[in-house]
Order: C-alpha cells, then structure tokens, then sequence
C-alpha cells in the first residue's frame, strides 16, 4: 500500500511505495490541519522524511506550496537529498521549535519539487543499497572490526552514503571507509546508533501483535529499568520484558506513572499485619481489583484476599489499641472474590 500523494505510488517512478517510502515509519499525523492560520506560519518549516526512521525539517524560503506526501529536493551538507514531506503547516511549526529547545540543529531549504530526473537519480542511488550494504558487513569481518553495520542509505543525488552500525566500543573504521570509498567512489559517512535505533529501522512486530513503537512514532528512547516492571506487578522474566532490541521494552514506561499513583494507597509489601492467630504478611498485590492478599507466618491456610476499605479498617483498629482476632474476619469470600472477577471481565469485554 501507498500512502496518498506519495510520488512513488506511480508507475513512472519504475519502484512502489512499500519497498522504499516506508510509509508506515515514524508518519506524522497533522492533526492540527483544519485550523485557521496565517500564511507565513503555514509555509516556513516543513518536515521531511528520508529512509526508515530518519526526519529532519527544513526552511520553506521560496514558500513553496508543499502537502504531505509530495517528493521535494532539499539541501545537504554536500550535494543535496531527496525525501518526502511528511508534515506541513502549524503542526511542523510547533514541532520545529520544541526540538530546537531541546537540541539547536542547522536547518536548511528546500529547493523545490522532486521532477522524474530526481526521482530517476534516486531510484538509481537505492538499487546501489543492497550491494553496499553486503560488501560493507564482508569488508569490517574481514578488518576484524567489532561492529555490527545495521543499514545503508545513499543520498539523493547519488554522491554519498550513511552507514549505520552499533558498536559497544570506539572503532577505528578508517580503513573500511577508505575501502568503502574506493569501491562506491562516493562520500562515506559512518553514524553509530544504539540497539533500540537499530530496532526501529529494522521495523517488526512487537509481543503485542502491533508494528514497533521505535519504527512507527517513538522517538524519544528514554531509559527503561526494572523499577518498571516491579511497580506493575510482572513477573521478572527477561524473555517476556526485552523487546526485539533485547533491551527492556520501551511501553514499560508508557503506564508507569498511572501504576505509580495507583500505589499510594496500598501498603508496603513489607507489611504486617498483628493478630491474636499470629502475624500476616502481604503476599501478593492486585492494582485493578483493588485487593491485597496476606498470608499468616505460622499458620498454612493459604492467602486471604482483602480490600482496601477492608484493610484500611483494620489498621485504624489496631492504631486505636484494639486486638484483631484474625483477618478472615474482614476478608472476601471466595465466592465474593469470584463474583467481583467476573464483574471486572464483563467490564473489560465491554470496553
């Protein structure tokens, strides 16, 4: 599938959107596309997305009338590069000036529409990708480089090329540029990028059945640890929490701070509670359902399910001086516990 107005949709291009526009990767969604705004505004920044992952924005100087999908020629360090607007207006202009308040980056012009002898150039640039990619991964084993060359992405006008690879160390890949050089006969340009990077441009599927976060809008990869997982209750197994990345999942973060306010009105998991039958400690807690199980140190009947309200009686009970017999008490039944599952699921299928 193409996406609407993409330029490689057409047959004239001689490759189909699904093999390089990617349309799916990072796609901005202009949201914001319906509200008035002024002329200038609409026309200054727009943002363009190349191969994979990689967006930058760039200066409408000669106020171009650009939509989204529309091919355009824009500048480069050296030469220039062909890629795809993907967001215009308010929106791009918004977005433009949050990421200068993070990080200041040059920003350059757009020189215009892309007409069929870019597109030409550029499709000529793309086929060059395979081969590169093959004699560059041959080349560092060879060199006995410690790097993993993950992608390659030739510039538009066919006079450079980006080469992505992870490394846990510094590389001295000096040679393998001059040999990249001496093969291509093009500008050489080595970028090292992290594991969760390398996910995103490899694209997937995720444990979820849905298309990776890092390869269709995250993008801000921010440190995930296991403080995560414990706060939500899940098991500690490496297999489940890693992602294709084989770093934590990244959506351990997305819930975190619900899971975190949630928590404040439960216990502390090394909570005891002191009765006449002996002590009980928690066992297990349950976000959703709102029930804290305990279990006597003593005594093995198994865990005893109570509620908040249930447990906030008994420690106001025993702040106040008095002796609890025990907590069975104050708990659930099993049936009560049963029906208040089933009314959770009823609720869940509903939504």
């Amino acid at each position: 599938m193409s996406c609407k107005g993409c330029a490689l949709s057409k047959p004239s291009s001689g490759k189909s959107a699904s093999e390089r526009c990617n349309c799916g990767s990072l796609s901005s969604s202009d949201w914001l596309a319906d509200i008035p705004m002024s002329a200038s505004l609409h026309s200054e920044f727009v943002e363009v997305k190349f191969k994979k992952t990689r967006k930058a924005f760039f200066r409408n100087d000669s106020k171009i009338r650009l939509h989204s999908g529309d091919m355009v020629v824009v500048e480069s360090k050296f030469g220039y590069d062909l890629g795809m607007i993907s967001l215009t207006g308010l929106m791009a202009a918004r977005k433009h000036e949050r990421k200068e308040k993070e990080q200041r980056h040059e920003v350059l012009s757009v020189l215009g529409k892309a007409n069929q002898k870019d597109l030409d150039l550029w499709q000529t640039a793309i086929k060059r990708e395979k081969e590169a990619i093959v004699f560059a991964r041959k080349t560092a084993r060879e060199m006995n480089l410690d790097m993993k060359i993950s992608d390659v992405e030739f510039q538009g006008d066919n006079t450079k090329a980006i080469y992505y690879y992870i490394s846990e160390g510094r590389v001295d890949f000096r040679d393998l540029i001059r040999a990249f050089a001496a093969q291509f006969k093009i500008r050489i340009e080595m970028k090292q990028i992290g594991a969760r990077q390398e996910a995103g441009r490899a694209g997937g599927l995720g444990s979820c059945g849905r298309e990776l976060c890092c390869s269709t809008w995250l993008t801000d990869f921010r440190t995930v640890s296991t403080t995560a997982a414990r706060s939500q209750q899940l098991a500690m197994n490496p297999t489940k929490l890693a992602g294709q990345c084989g770093k934590l999942k990244c959506c351990l973060n997305f819930e975190l701070d619900g899971y975190l306010d949630a928590l404040k009105e439960f216990p502390n998991e090394r909570m005891v509670l002191e009765t006449k039958k002996g002590k009980a400690r928690v066992i297990k807690m349950d976000i959703f359902k709102r029930l804290v199980w305990f279990a006597y140190e003593s005594i093995n009947i198994g865990s005893i399910p109570l509620t908040l309200d249930e447990l906030n009686e008994i420690q106001e009970l025993i702040a106040a001086g008095k002796e609890i017999e025990s907590i069975e008490t104050f708990a659930f039944s099993q049936e009560e516990v049963k029906q208040k599952e089933t009314e959770l699921e009823g609720v869940e299928k509903n939504i």
